[in-house]
């Protein structure tokens, strides 16, 4: 990745998208991103049974754009920001298409209704945008907006398992490391990932050596300023594993997509789904691999 960070942030009038916005604007004041608040509405032809009415759309839109104005008085004047409405078929497709018009790096949703406060629960848009998107998913819990505001971006952590996947996720962490100065925590879910009948001191020593591997490539691709550590998960589950680790106000998790991912595209694996139940932070999905400059 290259060049100015730029985050789509997928807005609603919402609990939900306040918590989104709230977390968009502590991200981009820590790396100098540029924010882009997306009201996505219906297109035309959205309905069989109920004629089209100019007056109505001119007023959704107009409603639109004052949501939009509230959410953007929240934002930071050092951050960047501008609002824009789209129209398209359903909310993810409207926000994928939009963050390819803005060549995005990042696209931001906020938690479905229901879900626990400091918790996170998927609805259909995420579901859809962690199927299709080709670039990062942040997914913000429930009451981030309710952080402080100068919490920034002090840590990443980087939750690495058993499968192929991390390169694109240390240099998704180098560079935001770079951008921010946040510090690197290295997470090793390789005790948690090897089968429950795996006797314990095959995994206490598998545990160390995926760690020291973890970490060399990491030192590899992190800048020299950045400080990095690692830590081994270790519990009965991925979610007990997970509740037991310390948590900084204002950290991400950066995790993987699944392997079963088409090619440069997101799909949301068993573990981090699991991890999801206990995070307490925003969790960034990444693409197994990168799309490149100008490809489709």
């Amino acid at each position: 990745m290259t060049g100015r960070l730029r985050l789509v942030v997928g807005y609603t009038a919402t609990k939900a998208g306040k918590d989104a916005v709230a977390f968009a604007s502590r991200f981009a004041a820590a790396s100098g991103a540029d924010v882009h608040l997306v009201q996505i509405l219906p297109a035309e032809g959205r309905s069989v049974i109920t004629p089209p009415n100019a007056a109505y759309d001119r007023y959704l839109e107009g409603q639109a754009r004052e949501w939009l104005a509230e959410a953007a008085s929240a934002v930071p004047d050092t951050v960047e920001h501008a609002e824009h409405v789209r129209y398209a078929e359903s909310f993810g497709e409207g926000l994928l298409e939009t963050a390819e018009e803005l060549s995005a790096t990042h696209i931001v949703v906020g938690a479905a209704d229901g879900g626990r406060r400091g918790r996170h629960r998927l609805g259909t848009t995420t579901n859809e945008l962690l199927h299709v998107s080709d670039i990062p998913v942040i997914l913000v819990p429930k009451g981030a907006r309710k952080a402080p505001a100068d919490a920034g971006l002090p840590r990443l952590t980087v939750a690495i398992g058993t499968r192929p996947g991390a390169d694109a996720l240390i240099d998704e962490a180098a560079t935001l490391a770079a951008a921010t100065g946040a510090s690197v925590r290295l997470l090793s879910l390789v005790t948690v990932d090897l089968p429950a009948s795996v006797d314990t001191g095959v995994i206490r020593i598998a545990g160390a050596a995926h760690a020291d591997q973890v970490l060399q490539t990491a030192q590899a691709a992190l800048s020299a300023d950045s400080a990095s550590e690692v830590v081994v998960a270790r519990g009965e589950s991925i979610e007990d594993a997970v509740s037991h680790l310390e948590w900084e106000p204002g950290e991400i998790v950066l995790v993987g997509s699944s392997r079963l991912a088409q090619p440069k595209r997101l799909f949301l694996g068993s573990t981090a789904a699991k991890m999801l139940h206990e995070l307490p932070v925003p969790m960034m999905v990444v693409p197994r691999t990168r799309k490149e400059e100008g490809q489709k």
